[in-house]
């Protein structure tokens, strides 16, 4: 609020109102740790390489200790401004103590094999997005996750399988591969936790088509990759249980891939807690804790 004085001269009200407009600008105290150049969160994007984002901290953080970050990768025709007004990632941020980054989808989708539209390289900007993190904030490069929800949670697919070193995990909600599946990926065995309703129409478990020319694939197609590359036989969970999941969870011998899906009886939805889910088991998998 700008302070009230009497009798001010004009000149000095207008530096008033200017001082106030820039501490808008301004990143908060608790920032302070962070350079000027990085004057970018929840209200004003941060700009990369063909595309842009947003970012979110923990509400107690200092602005100088390391970081990890969730990624969330929105839903068609979705927007990161949005998932920043969404107060359930804002308190996941919190609980965990991490950063919340939305990146934007151009035209608000992605463009992933197989998608209706190809509007830009989404490897060149997932690659952009990892380096621009972890340059101008300070994230912690070995605990990124990468999460996302319906064509988001593809694209998330479409990541682990084509630069899976980018992210530490992946948590994919209600979206797999669409068709053509891949006979194989490139990268290793992800530590991948993915969540699909039973009763979800728009992105079903055995897939479906989209108009004339393009298809969902069955999720459990697009499991098997993963598993034909770990060695793993076949199998995916049948049934989802009244409340809550129930997850089908395989391991990689030869390596540290883990393969969870989960069903639950509900339709296409995200929830907050199946991020925090599988946040919570990728630490574990790989030690955070310990």
């Amino acid at each position: 609020m700008i302070p009230r004085h009497r009798h001010l001269p004009v000149v000095a009200v207008a530096i008033l109102l200017a001082d106030a407009f820039l501490s808008m600008l301004s990143p908060p105290a608790s920032a302070a740790g962070i350079s000027a150049d990085a004057a970018c969160g929840v209200e004003i994007p941060c700009r990369i390489k063909d595309g842009e984002y947003r970012i979110r901290f923990p509400g107690d953080w200092d602005g100088k200790t390391p970081l990890g970050a969730i990624v969330f990768l929105h839903g068609w025709r979705g927007s990161a401004e949005a998932e920043m007004r969404n107060q359930a990632w804002a308190r996941l941020a919190d609980r965990l103590g991490v950063a919340f980054v939305a990146p934007q989808g151009e035209g608000g989708t992605w463009s992933y094999p197989g998608a209706p539209r190809q509007l830009r390289d989404e490897f060149d900007f997932f690659e952009a997005l990892v380096d621009d993190l972890t340059k101008r904030f300070p994230l912690r490069r070995n605990r990124l996750m990468a999460t996302g929800f319906s064509m988001g949670g593809s694209m998330v697919w479409n990541i682990a399988c084509r630069r899976g070193d980018l992210f530490a995990g992946y948590a994919p909600i209600a979206g797999a591969f669409w068709d053509p599946v891949p006979e194989t990926c490139p990268s290793d065995v992800p530590a991948l936790f993915h969540v699909h309703g039973t009763a979800d129409r728009t992105v079903p478990l055995e897939g479906r088509p989209i108009g004339d020319k393009w298809r969902q694939s069955d999720v459990a197609e697009s499991l098997a990759v993963w598993q034909d590359k770990a060695g793993l036989p076949h199998a995916f969970p049948e049934t989802a249980p009244p409340e809550g999941l129930a997850c089908q969870r395989q391991e990689e011998t030869a390596g540290t891939g883990v393969l969870e899906i989960c069903l639950h009886k509900g339709g296409h939805a995200v929830r907050a807690e199946w991020v925090e889910r599988a946040w919570r088991a990728l630490g574990a998998r790989l030690g955070w804790d310990s």
